[in-house]
């Protein structure tokens, strides 16, 4: 009952400003013990994925927390699992502001941000710094590439990212997918994709020896992709055992939302606008990998009924993000107990 409230006024504000405030916000709620007065917890539904106990399939998605500064206070909303980043080795500034739009009127978002962050080593620091993970919390971590970074030299970047973090993810996702670093997209092809692939599926067979513990490794991958494409991204999971797939980031399509103010700013859309273009991607790319390797569905959750038509499209888990802007903590509750039904009355 209060987050619309909150929301207005949040509204009222410039959309990268109120993002900071309202992190900073629940932060200081949560020390304060008060933060439980925005949140009903998701019913209990553990589901096994990827070799890891989710005490319920709803999670975040990277994105809202890109330091890893803010972990304790959403875990305090209910969630089963939290996404951080997008992760670079170096900090970067990301694109020019401002960067963040929100389109009301379609419940969707634009986002041109470019991987703004503070870098993989202040992320780690406030990881060691937080409850959650010491508490069994399962925490994922999203690397990506600095924007310097050559794209024949990517690999590198994801490399050292993944040797950072491995020790202190409960999974590690691999963004090839965001629209706003230029050329990244380019790795989801065939080629680059392999060896992308190869090479951080080597490396993390060497650190599981390294650390007597395997971490999984999951590839996040754009809704934008035809037919053929998401075929040989579904057969290079496969052939390079990755442990899992999130389905998907953001659009560039505009279909819905050409001629709403924002509707047309360059970046990344999501929200309401690209649920039906995930959710047709995710679907194929199941039938594709054909239960080999589990989707996390992720893209258009505004309510427990889209929750629901994911995990019915192949999903195994799900995230919210844009939705959890519009419709705040009470969503969290309201896709867990969707989804405790649904998995309920699919298990009976």
């Amino acid at each position: 009952m209060l987050y619309p409230l909150i929301r207005k006024f949040f509204f009222s504000l410039d959309a990268e400003k109120a993002h900071g405030i309202g992190l900073t916000g629940m932060s200081f709620l949560e020390s304060a013990g008060l933060l439980g007065l925005l949140a009903k917890p998701a019913p209990d539904c553990p589901v096994e994925v990827m070799g890891l106990r989710f005490p319920n399939p709803v999670g975040l998605a990277a994105g809202l927390d890109k330091n890893g500064a803010h972990i304790d206070a959403l875990a305090r909303l209910g969630f089963g699992f939290i996404e951080i980043g997008t992760i670079t080795p170096r900090p970067q500034e990301g694109n020019p502001k401002p960067r963040l739009f929100r389109i009301p009127e379609a419940q969707g978002i634009v986002n041109r941000m470019g991987f703004n962050n503070a870098g993989v080593d202040e992320l780690l620091f406030n990881v060691r710094a937080a409850n959650f993970p010491k508490r069994g919390g399962i925490l994922g971590i999203n690397i990506g590439k600095n924007a310097t970074t050559p794209i024949e030299k990517a690999a590198d970047d994801y490399l050292i990212c993944l040797d950072k973090v491995y020790n202190d993810a409960s999974y590690v996702t691999v963004n090839i997918s965001s629209p706003n670093t230029k050329n990244l997209r380019e790795l989801q092809k065939d080629e680059a994709l392999d060896d992308l692939l190869a090479q951080l599926k080597a490396r993390q067979q060497a650190l599981a020896q390294q650390h007597g513990k395997y971490v999984p490794l999951a590839l996040k991958i754009a809704p934008d992709l035809d037919d053929l494409q998401i075929t040989a991204i579904a057969d290079a999971l496969r052939r390079h055992r990755f442990d899992g797939v999130i389905a998907t980031n953001t659009t560039l399509s505009r279909e819905g939302v050409e001629n709403l103010p924002n509707g047309n700013e360059t970046g990344g859309l999501s929200g309401a606008p690209v649920f039906q273009r995930s959710t047709a991607v995710q679907e194929k790319l199941s039938a594709a990998l054909a239960g080999e390797v589990p989707i996390i569905g992720v893209g258009g959750i505004l309510k427990g009924e889209d929750a629901v038509a994911k995990i019915r499209a192949g999903a195994s888990l799900v995230q919210v993000y844009s939705g959890f802007i519009y419709r705040g903590p009470e969503l969290v509750a309201e896709v867990g107990q969707a989804l405790a039904r649904a998995l309920g009355e699919k298990n009976r």
